[in-house]
């Protein structure tokens, strides 16, 4: 299980959470429905079977349609998973706004975490109907997303338990102090997790960094390759 932050250190979504920078390439995947949820669907290229690996991508709020998300998660399907990217959205991400004067982001924010509250236990409960128990899940999330990650972290269905901790060294809804605070408690628990910290970046770096500049892409590319190590470890 990899998440960018804590949901019990994390402060809620704020500005540098719709900064970013939009990159281009070819998505792979198809747009579809589990459980009457819009769901970004990317199989492996040898297809998936029953049993196979599963990735619940758990998007941040610029949703798992917006084309960095959909570039990552054909990536995370390139390394061998099935990946599942739901739109708790519902086509109400945050970018399509981007032109509107005066829009609410709280407004927004209130109403899409709690519909995505709403949605997403009846969403994960379809996906394990339709794709077996059997199969070996593990889950990602970023900012908005973190929280739904590390909820499903608890249950023992979820093969990827140990968590993974990416993280900006500049985070103000994850500052310095939150940080340590969650390795103290990690520590105290006695569980099995790793924390990496990335220099000379800020948050949303794992999604929306900037590709021309050396070290954003790096860290991007770094942060996802470490996202499959980890699942690999834990999903034999």
């Amino acid at each position: 299980m990899s998440s960018t932050e804590s949901p019990e250190l994390a402060k809620p979504p704020g500005p540098c959470c719709f900064e970013g920078v939009k990159h281009s390439g070819n998505p792979v995947g198809r747009e579809d429905a589990i459980g009457g949820i819009p769901t970004y669907i990317v199989e492996p290229v040898e297809g998936f079977k029953s049993g196979g690996k599963i990735i619940l991508f758990f998007a941040d709020i610029y949703g798992p349609l917006y084309i960095n998300s959909k570039l990552i998660q054909d990536y995370f399907a390139s390394q061998g998973y099935l990946v599942l990217g739901i739109d708790y959205f519902q086509g109400d991400a945050v970018y399509l706004h981007d032109s509107e004067q005066g829009f609410d982001r709280e407004g927004w924010k209130t109403k899409n975490l709690e519909n995505a509250k709403k949605i997403v236990p009846g969403w994960v409960e379809e996906v394990r109907k339709t794709y077996g128990k059997d199969a070996k899940y593990s889950a990602v999330g970023y900012c908005f997303g973190a929280p739904f990650t590390l909820n499903y972290a608890a249950t023992e269905w979820l093969s990827a338990e140990p968590l993974l901790l990416s993280l900006a060294e500049t985070d103000h809804t994850f500052p310095t102090e939150s940080r340590r605070r969650a390795v103290d408690i990690l520590s105290e628990k006695k569980t099995t997790y790793h924390v990496q910290i990335f220099s000379g970046v800020a948050h949303g770096f794992a999604v929306r960094g900037d590709p021309e500049v050396e070290n954003s892409r790096w860290v991007k590319e770094e942060c996802a390759r470490s996202i499959i190590a980890w699942f690999d470890r834990f999903s034999k």
